[in-house]
Formats: C-alpha cells, structure tokens, sequence
C-alpha cells in the first residue's frame, strides 16, 4: 500500500506534534484531580454556586470523581478539541489539500486508482486517530493510581473509542466533502462545523430532562450522552459513529471516482 506508506511517513512530524499535545493535556490536567476531587472539596463547592444547566451543559455535574473529572476536562473538552483539529487537519489534507497543491493529477497518473487513493489515504488517518486514542488509554491508565482516579480499564477503553470515533466522524466528513469538491476550504469547513454544531447541540441537550432527546441527534451525544467512563461501553453510539464514518468513506470512494478533477 504505497500511499498508505507514504501518506504515514509525511504526516510522522505532525503526529508526534498532536501526541506531544494529547501527553501535555493529560499530564496537566489528571494531576490535580487529588487536590480538587471529593464532595467537600473546594471545586465541589465552585460547582455548587454555579447554574444547574450551566453545569450540566458543561458535564461538570459528576467532576468531584475521578470519572467524571478526567470526562469533563479532557475527553469531552481539551481532548475533543485536540482530536477535532487534528482530524479536520489531516481529513482535509487526504483529497482537497493535495488536490489544491496540484499534486492530485500526479499521483493519480502513477498506475493508482482513485478508490486507492481514498482508502489508503483514509487508512492513514485512521491510524494516527487510533494512535492517539491508544496514547491517550496509556497516559491515563499510568497516572490512575497517583493521581487517585480510581478509573475502571473497561470504561475507560471504552471512552477512548467513543472519543476516537468522534475524531473519526469528523475526519471522513473532511475527507468526503474534499472528494466531492476538492476545495480545501470546503473540507476544512465541513469538518469543524459538524463537530462544533455537535458540540452545542449536546450542550443544549445536557441542561435539562426537557431537552435531553436532541442528544441522540449530536456526534458528541453518541459518544458522550451515556458517560462511558462511569458506565462503561455504549454500543449504540458507537455504531453511529463507526458506522456513518465508513458510510462517509463510502461516498468518499464514489464521488471522487466520479469527478473530473483536471480544472
């Protein structure tokens, strides 16, 4: 799989840029845990004075547990804007940023066919998601004991498949609309607001038990709605997510193989 290999060898600087990033993150954040958790802790008193749909919006309502805190503050913020800007980045470089450099066309006269140029570039991004989702299971699985998480290994696989899937969502919406338009823009715009308009539309759905259905209509829901980290594995929202990916790849794979990209 030349493209594939290829692909993994140009992109190696920048992935050791987003695993740097993802270390940074965790080693920053799950630290603090011991002097900020427990239920008379001064961030449970923080959390008592704020607005209840303000908290809950924000997935803080569980934050004086070892679950709930390394939820909130990486998986579902730091982490999830961490993984969305390195899969929108790498999404929109596989079809829309290559084909604007004007090195589509070459590739593609190097007896290689368009679905190959899909999927194996698709591969490739998928493994660098994968392997930040691995890095991140690694980091939190060697400070679960200092940093007093009590964090369960199940649950947090688990999480870190739902946190990977949702990178993977965002990365083949890039992918799909650069190989429907091979615009760079176009990609990059796609990818961001679907996880951004997720992002908000499970924020809303959080604040109250009134609102809570528009969940199931959010990215973030399907990964998130369910806390994985303290309940374990959500195999619904796991198959949204895997499974409107690979339907993503699928027109992906089509649309390029249809459009003329000579102009």
């Amino acid at each position: 799989m030349p493209l594939f290999r290829r692909a993994i060898a140009e992109s190696r600087r920048s992935l050791i840029g987003w695993t740097l990033g993802v270390a940074a993150a965790l080693f920053l954040y799950l630290p603090l845990f011991p002097s900020l958790g427990g239920k008379n802790s001064q961030m449970a008193q923080l959390i008592d004075t704020l607005p209840s749909g303000l908290v809950r919006s924000l997935g803080y309502q569980n934050i004086t547990t070892g679950s709930g805190y390394v939820e909130s503050t990486f998986f579902g913020l730091i982490g999830f804007v961490l993984i969305v800007i390195a899969a929108v980045n790498w999404g929109t470089a596989a079809i829309a940023g290559d084909e604007e450099a004007g090195t589509l066309e070459l590739t593609i006269a190097h007896a290689v066919t368009r679905q190959q140029v899909v999927l194996e570039r698709t591969l490739a991004v998928v493994v660098r998601l994968v392997w930040l989702a691995i890095v991140s299971v690694l980091i939190v699985l060697a400070l679960n004991s200092s940093a007093q998480l009590q964090l369960r290994v199940d649950n947090l696989v688990a999480t870190a498949a739902a946190w990977l899937g949702l990178g993977l969502l965002t990365a083949t919406v890039s992918i799909a609309v650069g190989a429907l338009t091979g615009r760079r823009v176009y990609a990059t715009a796609a990818g961001a607001g679907i996880a951004v308009l997720g992002y908000v539309v499970n924020a809303i759905g959080s604040q109250s038990d009134s609102l809570a259905g528009l969940r199931a209509f959010s990215p973030s829901g399907w990964a998130f709605r369910h806390t994985p980290l303290t309940n374990g594995v959500d195999w619904a929202g796991l198959a949204l997510l895997f499974g409107f990916s690979a339907l993503l790849v699928v027109i992906a794979v089509v649309a390029f193989r249809r459009r003329d990209i000579r102009g």
